[in-house]
């Protein structure tokens, strides 16, 4: 390699990052023109290592990558400012890329319900399912008693765990494909089910009334976590321009801050199973309170999620954060 000829093309970048990095503050554009430097001066560095180390230009390059080390790792964020920026920025526009799909799942998981619900109000044979005591049982006192016949925070702490297991296993199996519809298909033939029974026994007011407050919210989270699943399938089958590895660690990544906002969203949906679906507030209010919560949850998804992702908000971590992928020459 032809040394000098290399510092003739590459120097005035790397005066640029020596003065990026001499300063105290920096705007962000700014950061990100330093970052951008300071890993190209990187491979610049190692590349005249490799050609000639005793090169006086080692030792003049590496004092100012030393500097724009020290700008880019050396003081952390304001943890107020992180967290400010996580919650209306990184998580909103993670929901909002998956918003598309969590509808479609959520449209297709309905459609299973119905049928079944349909299926077993007019089933022929339905005693060989449940026989008429059982269901008359059920429909009596057994599917209301449910939800009050544990004290009301044990309860909510119960249903938190539940569903946030199902999540829990949606996101880490949803890249096998199968694993999201699956699970979706079981929970939509059980709630169908027992929407079928309810009906069929004349309690179908009484089944919603008890569901809709905060089944809402909470059957809206499975949907988000097979999305976010789904998401890293996809990443998979079809990385697009990006490396099918680069493809998946990036929607890996994406899909942790998905999990810890279903985390949120399932502890809210618990708290209202647990003290609002079993209390003695007016049907009307109990039903509200689940739809406020549904509708806080898509205001959020799409007006903050929306906002962010117009602005270039990806939902993953910068290029520091993440890693490099490829070397930058």
């Amino acid at each position: 390699m032809d040394i000098d000829a290399f510092i003739a093309v590459h120097q005035h970048e790397w005066d640029r990052l020596a003065k990026l990095a001499s300063r105290r503050s920096l705007s962000a554009g700014e950061a990100d023109e330093m970052l951008r430097l300071y890993e190209r001066t990187s491979t610049h560095l190692s590349m005249i290592r490799a050609a000639e180390p005793d090169s006086p230009v080692v030792a003049s390059l590496s004092a100012p990558l030393g500097r724009a080390r020290a700008h880019l790792t050396g003081t952390g964020e304001n943890v107020f400012v992180s967290s400010a920026y996580f919650f209306t920025q990184t998580l909103p526009v993670a929901f909002y890329r998956i918003r598309w799909l969590t509808v479609i799942l959520g449209a297709a998981f309905i459609a299973v319900t119905l049928a079944f619900a349909l299926w077993t109000i007019h089933h022929p044979q339905i005693d060989l399912l449940m026989p008429e005591e059982a269901r008359q049982s059920y429909a009596g006192t057994e599917f209301v008693n449910y939800y009050s016949e544990h004290p009301n925070s044990s309860f909510a702490a119960q249903v938190w765990t539940n569903n946030a297991w199902i999540a829990a296993q949606e996101v880490a199996f949803g890249v096998t494909g199968v694993f999201v519809p699956f699970v979706l298909f079981v929970n939509a033939q059980g709630l169908g089910v027992a929407a079928g029974v309810m009906a069929e026994q004349g309690e179908a007011a009484t089944f919603w009334l008890y569901i809709l407050p905060h089944g809402l919210m909470e059957i809206t989270a499975i949907f988000i976590a097979g999305a976010a699943g789904l998401r890293i399938f996809w990443a998979w089958v079809a990385p697009g321009q990006m490396r099918r590895s680069a493809a998946l660690a990036a929607e890996g990544r994406r899909l942790i801050t998905v999990a810890f906002g279903l985390v949120l969203v399932l502890l809210i949906s618990g708290v209202v199973e647990g003290f609002v679906t079993p209390s003695d507030l007016p049907h009307w209010l109990r039903i509200g309170i689940g739809a406020a919560v549904l509708a806080g949850y898509w205001v959020y998804t799409l007006v903050l999620g929306g906002r962010a992702h117009r602005a270039g908000v990806t939902g993953d971590l910068g290029k520091y954060d993440a890693g490099a992928v490829e070397l930058t020459a």
